[in-house]
């Protein structure tokens, strides 16, 4: 063969290290993170749109944070109500007890067994406990004790708690979110009813925490479009989140977000709601309406 007829040498491509490689993934990664972060950015106007302050809604906001309104639960409620927001992540009862709203279906804030971080601490026997002092931050809460104890021949009276500094001073207090987690990590004289666990005994089912809420009436397809993505993203990048989060300490935050707490509302999680319904309406005369799911 001439020398003008040779074929081409091939050029190999230099061999990856195993920490080059990790570190070019790595790379990679984080240049789709940012870009998922930037579509994000400026996506829910005109919509108005609230969450809470707690740690375990921080998936479900991902990219969104500057653009939502972070206010306790009950508060979440009424400027729904009022019309000044669109869509919330409310307790589920707020769907419950009003009309007017659409859930946005897959996501939710659930928990199949031990939540932590909605409890009642008690320091004398569950059937003793004549009064309970609770955090009215969340009615969900609330009712959902009202029916664990119901369920066991219980109706104690149910008195707000004038203030998360009280909450050592009773013998029995519900307490829920970032508080309940800092007294439950605290030194404290009470044993811990976690009503994840009680729920799961009771049903064998997830419960239901908090849901996105809409408002019925607006053409809002793109607003559900960026809350899905908004979570896909903070699930996606959980553990950037344990890890760059400041709250507690990182094994907590690891064990919270990461097996007390779920994101998703499937089927199970529907049983529970239903099973809820079923017993709000046999322990009080309130209407409770059935939740509509959109997609």
């Amino acid at each position: 063969m001439s020398a003008s007829h040779k074929l081409p040498e091939l050029r190999l491509a230099p061999i990856e290290s195993a920490d080059d490689l990790a570190h070019r993934v790595e790379r990679e990664q984080r240049s789709a993170n940012v870009q998922r972060e930037s579509e994000l950015e400026n996506s829910l106007a005109p919509f108005r749109v609230g969450s809470v302050p707690y740690l375990n809604a921080v998936p479900l906001t991902r990219g969104l944070e500057s653009q939502i309104e972070f206010i306790p639960p009950s508060l979440l409620a009424e400027k729904l109500r009022r019309g000044d927001l669109d869509a919330a992540l409310v307790s589920i009862t707020e769907v419950l007890f009003h009309d007017g709203y659409d859930v946005l279906d897959g996501i939710a804030v659930a928990s199949l067994g031990e939540v932590f971080s909605v409890f009642l601490a008690h320091r004398i026997p569950l059937e003793q406990v004549t009064e309970v002092f609770c955090d009215t931050a969340s009615l969900t809460s609330v009712n959902l004790l009202r029916v664990l104890l119901a369920e066991r021949g219980l109706k104690p009276e149910f008195k707000p708690l004038p203030s998360y500094a009280e909450a050592g001073q009773h013998d029995a207090v519900l307490l829920i979110g970032n508080p309940a987690i800092e007294f439950r990590r605290a030194p404290h004289a009470h044993e811990i009813w976690d009503l994840g666990t009680a729920w799961f005994e009771l049903t064998q089912l997830p419960f239901v925490y908090a849901i996105w809420a809409l408002r019925r009436g607006k053409d809002n397809e793109r607003l559900r479009r960026q809350l899905r993505e908004a979570r896909d993203f903070g699930l996606d990048t959980l553990d950037y989140l344990i890890s760059s989060r400041s709250d507690y300490d990182l094994n907590f935050r690891r064990d919270y977000l990461g097996w007390h707490i779920h994101y998703h509302l499937g089927s199970d999680e529907k049983r529970g709601i239903a099973r809820f319904v079923e017993l709000l309406r046999k322990q009080q005369a309130e209407p409770v309406i059935d939740p509509r799911f959109v997609a």
